[in-house]
């Protein structure tokens, strides 16, 4: 018995196979066969121009930059060495000399 993988809506483990497609009972979604098994595939993190970023890259930053709860700003330029992917809304994890240890998120980054 396979296993069929779990709505990506709402989570609901009770999918079924319709033709090509997958189809979730509870809230009706319906996505393709072949984007299930992709999603499944690690994402890949890119920067604001498309090039791919790996851990231990160096990025510079395009856009000044607010940091919430202080007065400090990472300015157009700043450059960050060996950068580390995470997974979540902010995906690069980074230390930045000045400001100390923080999150980026990738559209705002282009590679060094």
């Amino acid at each position: 018995m396979t296993t069929l993988p779990k709505c990506p809506s709402c989570s609901s483990a009770y999918t079924y196979e319709d033709a090509q497609m997958y189809v979730c009972p509870e809230c009706g979604n319906e996505w393709p066969m072949t984007a299930a098994e992709s999603a499944e595939v690690d994402s890949v993190v890119r920067d604001a121009f498309g090039n791919v970023l790996i851990d231990g890259d160096s990025v510079t930053v395009i856009k000044d930059l607010k940091i919430k709860g202080s007065s400090l700003v990472v300015k157009v330029g700043t450059k960050v060495r060996n950068i580390r992917i995470v997974s979540g809304d902010h995906d690069i994890d980074c230390k930045i000399d000045g400001i100390g240890a923080m999150q980026l998120k990738s559209e705002f980054v282009k590679k060094a």
